[in-house]
């Protein structure tokens, strides 16, 4: 603490933690987006500290994100050399921007919200049209570039960081005014002055004329990171475990606020508040100058649920997805906003096979009850899960997996090497055929037609239609049932879940592996949710492509 401060000056309200370490970090409008070193862009909500939204798409670590002016799209680049464009309503890629051979370190987007520009470590920056996705300049450096800023009121200024210098380009590549000492840069929000660090010093300079307005020196020769808090009347400055604030309005700058924490990212969330994010994947919120000593525990996000998760389902044409847990609570999500609706228990506890579907308005959940009751085991119980009421069971021998079907007219049972269907209103048998000798999992089912995958090898795909009851179940020809939308997006490959554009003959996207088994993936042409740490759902919209 700063000699004659309150000792509860600095007092982090609040921390969040992340599975990682966060890369990057952007604020808009009470919203936070992080990079971390998984791939992944985490959305939390700035006032609660909650999660919103998991945003998936870069193959490796996203090393910085940038929300665009107006906030409808973030800008992230990473280390598969891509830049990607989302939509934050949605939070689906509207473009991937391919060019860069190394990858990404900094982004931007202009003041305008027409062009991007990325500094990487290929030695190059990089201005993108957003409309066309296309690159149309080069700035070709002579070392990696560290950072690039877009002024946020001037959409023809930049800055950049390359082997210890700061330099300014107009939007067409040229350089504009002189060249500065300097490891990083930060505007002003009213883009009226810049700050840049050098060893111990920060010095704020005129983004027109470049003339010093001030200047101060730190007591650590590190420094790492600083940004102007929203009224431009603090610079915060990072180094090692600290982070500094300096009251800048007077002529000689005052050292008013210290906090510690090993911070990678920082910025203001208000002219009194700090987020920062640190090596240990952990996001705190700062109050300068505040009177609270006991720091506030972060409420727990809306998506993670308290144990393990056991089945996803898709219902997109009702707008929710349903979860249910090895503690038996059975849980209804919404598509668009993530939120949960509504939560119910059951007697489900354990890792058995389970399934739900929304029928007719009544929530349907199924379970296998051999790991529960071993004095009522080997059946499939179908519970009313809003009443909490048995509604019907029936015996099933050795079940190890199994589904309701999309109309909610019959389960179907996987047990052993064998494929048997009831009728979820009866209870009736409705068929049963047996898939041969090798280990088989259920991949995917519709109203009457349920496929298989085998447990060793995933090209290795057999599908049977059931019919109507009375019939024989009827082998179908050796096509992927995969969903797949009239323009040909398709989920391909679930082993690996890559969703492939069949007319153009490329991936389009593939879902890291650490999301969820093959079977927890469900993709209906539009969404995709998967299970993603185990605890948590992750929802994917892909209107983007399938325009």
């Amino acid at each position: 603490m700063v000699k004659g401060l309150p000792a509860e000056w600095g007092t982090c309200l609040c921390t969040v933690s992340l599975n990682g370490s966060a890369q990057g970090l952007s604020y808009h409008n009470n919203t936070i987006a992080l990079g971390s070193s998984g791939g992944d862009i985490i959305i939390l909500n700035a006032i609660t500290g909650s999660q919103t939204a998991v945003l998936s798409g870069h193959t490796f670590s996203v090393l910085s994100v940038a929300y665009s002016p107006d906030g409808v799209f973030l800008v992230s680049g990473g280390f598969d050399d891509t830049i990607k464009l989302w939509d934050m309503q949605t939070g689906g890629v509207v473009k991937t921007f391919y060019g860069h051979t190394d990858c990404v370190i900094s982004v931007s987007v202009s003041a305008d919200c027409t062009r991007i520009a990325s500094g990487s470590r290929d030695y190059t920056i990089r201005l993108w049209n957003i409309q066309t996705g296309k690159y149309y300049c080069i700035i070709n450096q002579e070392d990696s570039v560290n950072h690039i800023s877009f002024s946020p009121t001037d959409p023809q200024h930049l800055l950049s960081i390359c082997n210890g210098k700061v330099r300014q380009w107009d939007i067409n590549g040229h350089q504009a005014g002189h060249a500065y000492g300097g490891s990083h840069v930060t505007f002003s929000s009213d883009g009226i002055q810049f700050a840049l660090r050098h060893g111990q010093a920060v010095t704020v300079r005129n983004s027109s004329s470049g003339v010093i307005v001030t200047e101060f020196q730190t007591v650590n020769k590190f420094l790492r990171y600083c940004c102007f808090s929203p009224d431009g009347r603090l610079i915060a400055v990072t180094s090692g475990y600290t982070a500094y604030v300096w009251d800048i309005t007077s002529s000689t700058p005052n050292l008013i606020e210290t906090f510690t924490s090993e911070i990678t990212s920082l910025v203001f969330s208000s002219p009194s508040s700090l987020i920062s994010a640190s090596v240990d994947g952990s996001i705190k919120f700062w109050k300068i100058g505040s009177s609270s000593k006991d720091p506030l525990k972060a409420p727990k996000s809306t998506l993670p649920t308290s144990a393990n998760i056991g089945s996803i389902t898709l219902q997109a044409k009702d707008g929710i997805i349903i979860t249910s847990d090895s503690d038996g609570v059975v849980k209804t999500w919404d598509i668009l906003t993530g939120l949960c609706k509504a939560s119910f228990q059951t007697p489900a506890k354990g890792n058995c096979a389970r399934d739900a579907q929304l029928i007719n308005g009544k929530l349907i959940f199924c379970w296998f009850a051999s790991k529960i009751d071993p004095w009522d085991s080997e059946k499939i119980k179908i519970w009313d899960a809003e009443k909490g009421k048995l509604l019907l069971e029936m015996y099933a021998g050795g079940c190890n997996d199994f589904r309701i079907s999309e109309d909610g007219s019959r389960v179907f049972c996987l047990a052993g090497n064998s494929i048997q269907a009831w009728s979820i209103q009866t209870g009736e048998s409705m068929g049963m055929v047996e898939a041969g000798s090798e280990c088989f999992r259920p991949l995917t089912v519709d109203n009457s037609r349920v496929w298989v995958r085998s447990w060793f090898t995933k090209l290795t795909v057999m599908g049977w239609d059931f019919g109507t009851p009375g019939s024989s179940p009827v082998q179908l020809p050796e096509t992927p049932p995969y969903k797949l939308h009239p323009n040909g997006i398709m989920l391909w490959d679930t082993g690996l879940h890559r969703i492939k554009d069949t007319i153009a003959g490329k991936v389009v996207f593939q879902l890291p592996r650490r999301y969820g088994k093959p079977e927890d993936v469900q993709w209906n042409g539009h969404y995709l949710v998967a299970c993603f740490s185990t605890t948590k759902v992750l929802i994917l919209d892909f209107s983007h492509i399938l325009k």
